[in-house]
């Protein structure tokens, strides 16, 4: 789950929180959103099932392996779910609440807690815990074996995923102040690729060796909350090509064999993107639909009739862009020009983090804890 909030945290040297800033009481109210447009019926969709996790309230992600998908509750519940059923293929309750998570690579998964541990889990059962020095609000990466962990310090960490021992840390020092969001820590081929504030880093996966850093987002302002900038979860890969976000700042893709950007243009998003091998889509705070051309990043089309809706990152599945909203909402949008083509209704609570493909079932969490699966034509 990703959430936007005015909410942000001060880590020190060491990591530890010290203060927290909160948004003024005295804000403007959230503008109202206009009604829904009308939908073409272009496109079929059937809700085939629903589960339950519990309440999502900290920035927890689906995980999807083949046709099966984890998700995780704040208050601690994780489970696999097989997606074209709906069943639970396993179930564990941790006891604890949950801060990140939840990732995996179909046979280990982890999450982090909320007293900075992490938890690794096989076949509904916890193999290994490791203490944290500093709060993490990203999803580990399990991947080739290891553990990665992005922690509020800026500080990558690799532990071994049969054991949880620690193989190596690197850090990169910057603004006191990070976001209380998921940031970016994804694979790129054999390299490491993780958000350091406002840059994106490549890293040696075996010994966390700094490849290349480059610039995409800058810091602005008059204060620190104004100046901060940090990448967020969600990036589109196709090819060598990368393209990220920069929170209320830019939207950039780069070679990420070079380290070299290809383009950068202003966004004022905070949520994650996706994209095909044309187009690169994102939602804007204010819900805003963009298209992006891959190539030199010029706006294809922009889609405003679903502003002030909250939405969340999007999905690409088949011919639309699926996003839902802060009424429970599933948005379906053409790709080629953004065009209403469905859209249905789960729980009434907000859509949390990014809805995720499983085979041939699309898959969407609540705030509420609501696990629902589509299948479109």
């Amino acid at each position: 789950m990703t959430v936007f909030s005015n909410t942000w945290i001060r880590v020190s040297l060491l990591g530890a929180l010290a203060i927290a800033i909160s948004a003024c009481s005295s804000a403007p109210e959230k503008p109202q959103p206009a009604a829904l447009p009308a939908v073409s019926g272009q496109l079929a969709v059937q809700k085939i099932w629903s589960n339950s996790i519990g309440a999502v309230t900290t920035p927890l992600f689906a995980s999807v392996h083949g046709d099966q998908v984890a998700v995780a509750s704040t208050q601690g519940q994780v489970a696999l779910i097989n997606a074209g059923t709906g069943q639970d293929v396993w179930r564990l309750n941790l006891n604890t609440p949950i801060q990140a998570g939840v990732s995996g690579d179909g046979q280990r998964f982890a999450v982090i807690t909320q007293t900075n541990e992490v938890v690794a889990i096989e076949a509904g059962k916890v193999v290994w815990r490791y203490r944290l020095p500093a709060l993490s609000y990203t999803a580990p990466l399990v991947a080739g074996a290891r553990v990665f962990v992005l922690t509020a310090d800026r500080a990558v960490t690799a532990l071994d995923g049969a054991s949880g021992q620690k193989l190596w840390t690197q850090q990169r020092t910057g603004d006191p102040l990070v976001l209380q969001q998921a940031g970016l820590l994804i694979p790129f081929g054999d390299t490491l690729l993780a958000g350091w504030g406002g840059r994106l880093a490549s890293l040696n996966p075996s010994t966390g060796a700094v490849r290349w850093e480059t610039l995409i987002g800058s810091s602005r302002g008059t204060n620190e909350v104004e100046r901060m900038v940090d990448l967020v979860a969600g990036a589109s890969r196709q090819g060598n090509a990368v393209c990220v976000r920069a929170f209320q700042s830019a939207v950039s893709c780069v070679d990420a064999n070079r380290g070299t950007t290809l383009w950068t243009r202003p966004a004022q998003g905070h949520e994650g993107l996706d994209g095909d091998e044309n187009l690169v889509f994102g939602a804007e705070s204010d819900s805003k639909v963009v298209a992006w051309q891959r190539q030199g990043g010029q706006p294809a089309w922009t889609q405003d009739a679903l502003r002030f809706r909250g939405l969340s990152a999007p999905l690409v599945l088949g011919r639309s862009v699926v996003l839902g909203d802060d009424k429970g909402l599933v948005h379906f949008l053409a790709r080629q020009d953004g065009q209403a083509l469905q859209r249905l209704s789960t729980d009434g609570s907000a859509v949390v983090g990014k809805p995720v493909a499983a085979g041939q079932t699309l898959v969407v969490v609540t705030r509420t804890g609501g696990v629902f699966g589509f299948r479109p034509e």
